[in-house]
């Protein structure tokens, strides 16, 4: 996905085709191919061959390797010691040359991401943003629960929209990036993101990006940065932004009923909140935001497709079992138990898949807004 958002981003400076396979070492077709791609949606992945016994340790690997970065050059992981630690620790039936050759991958790739970081500038032209998370409490279909809420900023004009949704996933920040692109009908030609969000983080000098991601600023042709560590001065708008839509949109709690259009309602209320005089440059906000729009890319013929795919294997009645923060169950029909399913996940909600012809099974409403517990709002 890196080398397709190259091409299109060289494409978009105005590199012929041969200058961009040159400088993507890519062959012209390959170039022509993802230049007049106009939709790099996620596809439901085909049944592959099976992968590499050191997979299910790769997370782990990482993690290991991410300690490290916090330790002193001479007391790291080799890949000889992450090879005794898999076994001792976790029982891996693996052989030391491919525990070498993941650990070689990993490092050769954070090395590269490292090369190609930059500093952030805290000069802000139009058409650039920011965006960030906030939490707040709403009352969803009558109980009190807390969730997530996008922000992104426009630091030129100070203006700021804003999305509710149940996490800070990438499904979830690639969808409310979607929805404002299209209500104020651009692009952004750069973004910077907090070192924590779910799309991606810097780690040890690298960038390290979701799939999801990577394929949304392929699309829209967007670039993108992280904060580095501890530095939130670089996206001080937005932080502010996300106190003052936390202060003068959800005081006092709102309800939140049907979350589509209660999304489309607070876009048109976040830019409301610009109808006033910038602080420092004295003119009308949504003025200065005519210069932003101007400055944005255009929208591509198709949205993204902001989903991914995983698979599952469905219970003897039909179930299947999706969350990292909590355990869901989805029921899908008695006839494919014992089966594996592919299984989308969206912002909102989970389509279920035949695995062999890709077709429909079922979509199904992810159980965030029926909230167990809470506590009932005020009369």
């Amino acid at each position: 996905m890196t080398d397709k958002n190259s091409i299109r981003l060289l494409w978009r400076q105005g590199d012929s085709v041969a200058e961009i396979a040159r400088k993507t070492g890519v062959s012209r077709d390959t170039v022509y191919k993802y230049r007049d791609m106009d939709d790099f949606s996620p596809k439901p992945p085909a049944r592959r061959a099976q992968g590499s016994k050191l997979d299910p340790y790769r997370p782990l690997i990482e993690s290991w390797l991410d300690d490290d970065m916090r330790s002193g050059r001479k007391q790291r992981h080799t890949a000889k010691r992450v090879h005794d630690r898999l076994v001792s620790e976790c029982g891996a039936d693996v052989s030391v040359s491919t525990v070498e050759r993941c650990v070689r991958e990993i490092r050769a790739r954070r090395s590269a991401e490292a090369a190609d970081a930059q500093y952030l500038d805290l000069v802000w032209g139009p058409g650039e943003a920011q965006a960030d998370f906030g939490e707040a409490d709403f009352y969803v279909r009558g109980m009190r629960t807390t969730l997530s809420f996008f922000v992104m900023t426009f630091p030129y004009s100070n203006v700021g929209l804003a999305q509710v949704f149940p996490g800070e996933t990438s499904e979830c920040v690639c969808q409310a990036l979607r929805n404002v692109f299209e209500h104020v009908g651009g692009v952004p030609t750069k973004i910077v993101f907090d070192n924590a969000t779910g799309v991606g983080r810097r780690v040890g000098g690298g960038v390290r990006t979701t799939e999801l991601f990577a394929a949304c600023s392929a699309h829209y042709g967007f670039r993108f940065r992280f904060c580095n560590p501890r530095s939130g001065n670089e996206k001080g708008s937005v932080e502010n932004k996300v106190g003052c839509v936390r202060r003068n949109l959800f005081v006092p709690v709102p309800q939140l009923w049907d979350a589509g259009a209660f999304n489309r309602r607070l876009l048109e209320r976040s830019l409301a909140m610009s109808d006033k005089p910038h602080w420092i440059k004295g003119e009308r906000e949504l003025d200065l935001f005519e210069a932003d729009r101007l400055a944005m890319l255009g929208l591509p013929a198709k949205p993204l497709d902001c989903v991914t795919y995983v698979s599952r294997t469905a219970d003897k009645k039909g179930k299947v079992s999706v969350g990292e923060r909590g355990r869901h169950l989805y029921s899908t029909h008695p006839s494919l138990s014992r089966r594996r399913l592919t299984v989308g996940l969206r912002a909102t909600t989970v389509s279920v898949y035949d695995p062999d012809s890709g077709e429909l099974v079922c979509g199904l409403a992810t159980p965030i807004w029926t909230i167990p517990g809470g506590t009932a709002p005020p009369p």
